[in-house]
């Protein structure tokens, strides 16, 4: 199956506008005609590029998972504390948030069970991503709760991943960092 490191610059500009489209819309929310109006090219080059929009999710899902995992490893580089790697990662999903897009996974994630295996493996590759990512930064925060870490970190990602569609259904534009500041308050962080 085709990855998203060999793509030509058509391509490339399609899986962004189909990765947009997912964020704002969901997977039924968008065509090959929708993609093809906001690239510039005809409905049948998309299908040139990607003959289903399984095989261009799948693109889209792989891409967006591999980015999303290397900015966690950015954020071990640049952060010492805990805590502030901790906010960092929910400013994370209050950018994505704040640019009117909810996280692709998460989006997808609702839809998991009618997917294709392949696009399932990368939604479930990004949640035990961030679910290990988060339990290991819990643990190095509160070393005596090292127990709780991973349902902690279950509550936090379900809370920014929440907080991302209630704001946008409330026109709340802070909602992930507000939910994450406010579970840091609770575990005394």
């Amino acid at each position: 199956m085709r990855t998203y490191t060999d793509l030509s610059i058509t391509a490339a500009r399609i899986v962004d506008v189909a990765e947009s489209l997912i964020q704002r819309q969901g997977l039924n929310g968008f065509s090959y005609d929708n993609i093809a109006r906001a690239v510039g090219i005809r409905k049948p080059s998309v299908h040139h590029h990607f003959s289903t929009k399984a095989d261009l999710v799948h693109v889209v899902t792989q891409r967006y998972v591999d980015r999303f995992i290397s900015q966690l490893e950015r954020l071990d580089h640049s952060h010492e504390a805990p805590k502030d790697k901790l906010l960092s990662y929910a400013q994370l999903f209050q950018d994505t948030s704040q640019s009117a897009r909810l996280c692709l996974c998460g989006m997808l994630g609702a839809e998991s069970e009618s997917l294709p295996n392949p696009i399932r493996e990368h939604l479930q590759t990004f949640f035990n991503a961030n679910l290990l990512w988060l339990t290991a930064t819990l643990a190095m925060a509160w070393p005596r709760r090292a127990g709780s870490a991973q349902g902690t970190a279950l509550l936090l990602l379900s809370s920014l991943e929440g907080a991302m569609i209630v704001g946008r259904t409330l026109l709340v534009n802070d909602a992930p960092m507000q939910a994450a500041k406010a579970l840091f308050d609770q575990l005394d962080c």
